[in-house]
């Protein structure tokens, strides 16, 4: 999942932010007016954004990527 070019992520598409946690539980968040308030270039992990298929990015911080 490691990206040689980062892409700008549209978050117009999106609908959910999924955020997976170490040892095996997710956080799902509505991006409802939220967008505002969250960085996703952080640089903490890899994402996975599938916001084309189906409307939901997948965070993964370090360490559980």
């Amino acid at each position: 999942m490691r990206k040689l070019f980062s892409n700008p992520i549209d978050l117009s598409k999106v609908n959910t932010l999924i955020y997976h946690l170490p040892d095996g539980p997710i956080f799902s968040l509505e991006m409802n007016g939220v967008d505002d308030f969250i960085d996703l270039d952080m640089g903490l992990g890899d994402i996975c954004d599938t916001s084309d298929i189906d409307g939901v990015i997948h965070f993964f911080p370090r360490g559980n990527a």
